[in-house]
């Protein structure tokens, strides 16, 4: 059984005094059921790179894991306002979150750097949370797959099949993401599964079984429970909702045996 994962993206929010405090309700929240939530699921939060210290500390002993929001493929280097993998690592980071559609719509990250970034990532032992996803012009003009498919491919393009048990895939259509509109859940289990055939055929079928493939996109505690209850979908990378300690938690527990 693959064990769902349910990730808070906080984008550009929440500097460390906001981060800490954010921490410790949501240990509040959701400590009590560790033991529960760890039977099938990991919970991971994602904070702005200033934050990540500041979340590491207020995290000591508890089971969340730590992600970071980006990371460059060199270790060090002039490369002007980067963050290196090495860097995050020093402060517990194990996940790192690549090809977020605000890096590839907004920055101009090409399907090429972000491949070089998850293999940076992978190279430093990191799981890397790789992002694909389609605008509403691609989706009406039937380019979903294409689109969705291309991107994963260039992102684990050179990865060999030992390096599966560290890539995680996140599908985010980009009309979805704090839009308040949502895939349904056959239009998102649609897509999931042809990702992971195209997973088997990049790496191996067992190795496609094992890794993990979660929904973006205005993920809530309402519609959390009817997308993980399809096959393929393993879990959720969160945005606006996992800034709120309650409705964070509540996604947390969503068809767990801990919900009620």
């Amino acid at each position: 059984m693959r064990k769902k994962l349910i990730a808070g993206n906080w984008k550009m929010n929440l500097g460390p005094t906001e981060g800490r405090a954010l921490i410790a309700e949501l240990r509040a929240e959701i400590d009590r059921d560790a033991a529960n939530l760890a039977r099938d699921r990991e919970v991971l939060v994602a904070p702005p790179f200033l934050t990540i210290p500041a979340v590491a500390q207020a995290l000591a002993g508890s089971s969340i894991l730590l992600g970071a929001q980006n990371a460059h493929f060199e270790n060090k280097g002039a490369f002007t306002g980067e963050v290196a993998p090495a860097m995050l690592k020093a402060f517990g980071v194990t996940h790192v979150i690549l090809g977020h559609s605000e890096r590839r719509h907004i920055f101009a990250e090409s399907d090429e750097l972000v491949g070089k970034r998850v293999a940076g990532a992978i190279a430093n032992r990191f799981t890397a949370i790789l992002c694909v996803g389609e605008t509403l012009e691609e989706r009406d003009g039937g380019r979903t797959l294409e689109v969705v498919l291309r991107q994963m491919q260039a992102g684990l393009a050179g990865l060999k099949a030992e390096s599966a048990e560290r890539v995680v895939v996140a599908y985010e259509p980009v009309w979805a993401i704090g839009t308040g509109r949502t895939a349904t859940p056959e239009q998102a289990q649609l897509v999931h599964a042809a990702i992971r055939e195209a997973l088997a055929d990049h790496f191996s079928r067992p190795a496609a079984d094992t890794i993990r493939i979660l929904y973006g996109g205005s993920v809530t505690a309402e519609n959390v429970d009817s997308l993980m209850a399809k096959p393929d979908i393993d879990g959720a990378l969160v945005g606006g909702a996992s800034l709120k300690a309650g409705s964070f938690a509540q996604i947390v527990r969503g068809g767990s045996s801990a919900a009620g």
